[in-house]
This record gives structure tokens, C-alpha cells and sequence, in this order.
């Protein structure tokens, strides 16, 4: 059979995307990857001794396709805890994973021609899925070290065209959170031109030396406009559990439901009552982990500054992003990632990758830190020992 022609031009003109392309030249060259995110911990034990419970009393069967009850009231009261949100369990739809309630808002709520407003950095599926659901992505580019967003930017991209935006906060690729002012301003354009909000808000519980989470479904006239994701893989350290939930009102919630029904339906139910017995659990188990984490960012980012690598400030997820510029390397992020995983041995991303658009800055690159330590002094020394060959 010919497929000339008949594959959706979104997937025959896509590359692999970079996570994948970077951790399989991990794998080839034997590298420590510093590229995918991922603790090496295997997760905290009472959450996996509840799923290893579950599997042996509770039903494998299909679960409802919203989710467990159980789960979408835990999701409640667990928001209610941490972030004084009001929520009704019927608000929560659960999702194999964020990327699959990220599929499910957009092709619930995107239309041919209808423009999409993405903040540059992105995690890189949302242009595709804008793409494939007939929408255009419209950039708004956030430059390091700050990555601020910009009012009269993001005013620039609306136009009469625009029916909706994508929030990462706190943002993946930089490790930044935005201020309060940041999304007032970012909600009153909402308000203002009536826009439909896609949050990605799975680093939500991944945050240091900062206030608690502020969603942008807090914020005046945004409950009826807002999908809120969240994810159990980012709050646990479990990511390959892939479960993730959406959060929704009214029609909203009615549309990525019926999305959801017909992309994975239902998620894995003992996985599920494991996580919504987590998220009852004592807010000390979670500050413990973030503890750990936050240990393994000072150990790196000690690391590589004493070897004289420029580090941007970091405030949440696992990720360092290092300014190549300003460590006096001359390589762009592309090529200084290409080149550290075959001739130093470490995996790392080229933030660039995660651009569309004019503009995007080609000098940082990311790294995560939630490895052991022993792996992230091993991954510095090795940087610093072949960057010292590139003189």
C-alpha cells in the first residue's frame, strides 16, 4: 500500500520529540541522563504499599470513566487543603496521564481555525495537538533569565481569531513560576477578550522558597473558563503511573469529558485508589519529598557553579537551566547537547527544542536534578572535565 499522502502532515513532518531523541543517545553512549525528568526514587512507600493493597482487594475491572469516586473526592478535599479551592467531585474527570487530559481539552475546545495562544518555552506536544485539531498556535515568546510574561505581548498575539490560551505554571522548561501580577494580568485578558484557559499546572507541589500555588481558576470571572490539569506522576515522583486529571466547570467539563470517553476512557483503578489515598495522606509526606528534592537542586546547582557554569535562578520542578553564554561557552544549546552526551557522557536538553517562533534564545539548556547524588556530582565533573577540552 502507498501511505505517500495519506498520513496526517502534523505526524509526517514531526521529529521524534527531544526527551526521546536525547535519553535514547543516553542509552547509546552510556551517558547519566540529565535530559527526560524523573526522580530515580522509586516513590514514596505508603502511596506504592496502597496501590500493591489495591491490586490484591480492590477491582481491576473498568473503573467509571470520570474517574474512581473515591479519587475525585480526594481530589477535592486535597485542593481545598492546599489551595482553598471549591470543587465538586463532578469538577474532576481523571485522565491517564496530564498529556492525555492535555489532548482531551484541545480537541474538546479547539476549532478549525481558531487561534491558540502558547507562552514560549512550551512542553512540546501542544503545538502538535493545536495543530491536529485544526487550530493555529500563536507564540508569545518569554525570554531567560526570567522568563516574564509580558501584558502587552500576550495583548499583541490575541486577535479576533483567538478562543483560547495555554498556561504552564509553574513552567517546565525554565523552572520559573509566574508572580500574582503575572496572572491577574493573564486572567484579565481572559475576562477581557473571552478566553478559554488550558492550565497545565502538573509542577503545582514542585515548588521552593515560594508561597504556595496559585491556579488561575482562583482568580475572578476565570472558574467558568478554566481546564485545570494536574498530575499524581509530578506530586508523588511516580511519572509512569500516568495519572492525571482535569478540572472543569459547566460545559467545559461536559465537553473533555466526552473527549476523554473515546481516547483511553478509563484509567488503571488500582493506581487510582492508591493515589486518592495519597492525597489524604499527611501534607508531611509530601514536604519531605519536596525537601529531598530541593537538596538534590542546592547539590547540583553548587556543582556546576563551582566549575563556573552560569545557573538561572530556579524556583520549582526538577529542572536547572544553565546560560551557555554566560559560562563562556560559544556553542549553541542544540550543539553543546549533541556533543556533551557523546563526548562527556551527560544527557541534557537544548531549550530551544521547546521554541516555536522567532526570537527563541539558543544559549541555555536544562537539567534535571532529582538523581542521586553521587550521579549529579559524577554529571558536573564530567561537564566541567570536557568543557575545560573545548578551550
Amino acid at each position: 500500500m502507498k501511505t505517500k499522502g495519506r498520513i496526517h502532515p502534523v505526524y509526517a513532518e514531526m521529529e521524534r520529540t527531544v526527551f526521546d531523541r536525547m535519553s535514547a543517545l543516553a542509552r547509546e553512549h552510556g551517558a547519566i541522563n540529565l535530559g527526560q525528568g524523573f526522580p530515580d526514587a522509586p516513590g514514596p512507600t505508603p502511596v506504592l504499599e496502597a496501590a500493591v493493597r489495591a491490586l490484591r482487594e480492590k477491582s481491576s475491572q473498568y473503573p467509571p470513566g470520570a474517574g474512581l469516586p473515591e479519587l475525585r473526592e480526594a481530589l477535592c478535599g486535597y485542593y481545598a487543603r492546599r489551595q482553598e479551592l471549591r470543587l465538586e467531585p463532578d469538577h474532576v474527570i481523571v485522565t491517564s496521564g496530564a498529556t492525555e487530559a492535555l489532548a482531551c481539552a484541545v480537541l474538546a475546545l479547539v476549532q478549525p481555525g481558531d487561534e491558540v495562544v502558547l507562552f514560549q518555552p512550551a512542553y512540546d506536544a501542544y503545538a502538535p495537538m493545536v495543530r491536529r485539531a485544526g487550530g493555529v498556535p500563536v507564540s508569545v515568546m518569554l525570554q531567560p533569565p526570567r522568563f516574564a510574561y509580558d501584558a502587552e505581548a500576550l495583548e499583541r498575539a490575541i486577535s479576533p481569531r483567538t478562543r483560547l490560551l495555554m498556561l504552564n505554571d509553574p513552567l517546565n522548561p525554565a523552572g520559573t513560576v509566574a508572580s500574582e501580577v503575572e496572572l491577574a494580568t493573564i486572567a484579565c485578558a481572559c475576562v477581557k477578550h473571552d478566553l478559554i484557559a488550558i492550565c497545565d499546572e502538573v509542577w503545582e507541589e514542585v515548588r521552593f522558597d515560594t508561597a504556595v500555588h496559585r491556579s488561575l481558576i482562583s482568580f475572578d470571572g476565570m472558574a467558568e473558563r478554566t481546564v485545570k490539569i494536574g498530575s499524581a506522576g509530578k506530586i508523588f515522583g511516580i511519572t509512569g503511573w500516568k495519572i492525571g486529571w482535569m478540572i472543569a466547570q459547566g460545559e467545559l467539563a461536559m465537553a473533555v469529558s466526552r473527549a476523554h470517553q473515546f481516547l483511553t476512557y478509563a484509567s488503571a483503578p488500582p493506581l487510582q485508589w492508591a493515589v486518592a489515598e495519597g492525597l489524604a495522606m499527611p501534607s508531611a509526606m509530601l514536604e519531605e519529598q519536596r525537601s529531598g528534592w530541593a537538596r538534590s537542586r542546592a547539590r547540583l546547582k553548587e556543582a556546576l557553579q563551582a566549575e563556573d557554569f552560569a545557573v538561572l535562578p530556579n524556583t520549582a520542578t526538577w529542572f536547572l537551566c544553565v546560560d551557555l553564554s554566560a559560562s563562556g561557552i560559544t556553542l549553541t544549546d542544540r550543539q553543546f547537547a549533541t556533543r556533551a552526551v557523546a563526548e562527556a557522557g551527560v544527557a541534557t536538553i537544548p531549550v530551544s527544542a521547546l521554541y516555536e517562533g522567532e526570537g527563541r534564545p539558543e544559549h541555555i539548556i536544562r537539567l534535571c536534578f532529582t538523581k542521586p547524588e553521587n550521579v549529579l556530582d559524577d554529571a558536573a565533573r564530567r561537564l566541567a572535565r570536557w568543557r575545560r577540552q573545548l578551550r
